[in-house]
């Protein structure tokens, strides 16, 4: 009876708690992106490593991002400031329980013909379950050819 309970107790020590898998909101890189077939896009890159992360369209008005090894697009549901291209300073984005916020400063260059740059962002990304990350981001803006 004794070395039952003891093998019991010692079952339900060694079994770990049940946990949910854990969701990470940290974007994937993204898969090569065309220049948009009318106005403008930012592709940004995380200022860690690199990679070609986010691409935030003015038209249609949204965001690009890869989590989860999937591509989602966020429509874009506020924007604050107005900014070159067609992009603001400031825009929130949205799909289902995903919410991301992009803080970025626009710049033209007089090395590029159309488009601009981005010299520094700021990408806030939360899912519902998950952490919020802050990604810090910088890229350049492209735009489609004057027709």
């Amino acid at each position: 009876m004794i070395a039952l309970f003891l093998a019991l107790q010692a079952a339900a020590v060694a079994a770990p708690p049940a946990t949910l898998p854990a969701t990470s909101p940290l974007p994937d890189a993204l898969e090569r992106q065309s220049l948009p077939e009318r106005g403008c896009a930012a592709y940004l890159w995380s200022v860690a490593d690199r990679k070609l992360v986010a691409v935030a369209g003015a038209d249609p008005a949204r965001l690009r991002l890869a989590l989860g090894g999937k591509p989602a697009d966020l429509a874009r549901v506020a924007q604050m400031g107005s900014g070159e291209f067609g992009l603001g300073g400031t825009g929130d984005y949205r799909l289902g329980d995903i919410t991301a916020r992009l803080e970025m400063t626009v710049t033209t260059r007089p090395d590029l013909t159309e488009g601009g740059g981005v010299p520094q962002g700021m990408l806030t990304i939360a899912r519902g379950g998950a952490d919020q990350v802050i990604v810090p981001v910088a890229g350049l803006i492209g735009c489609a050819p004057a027709r």
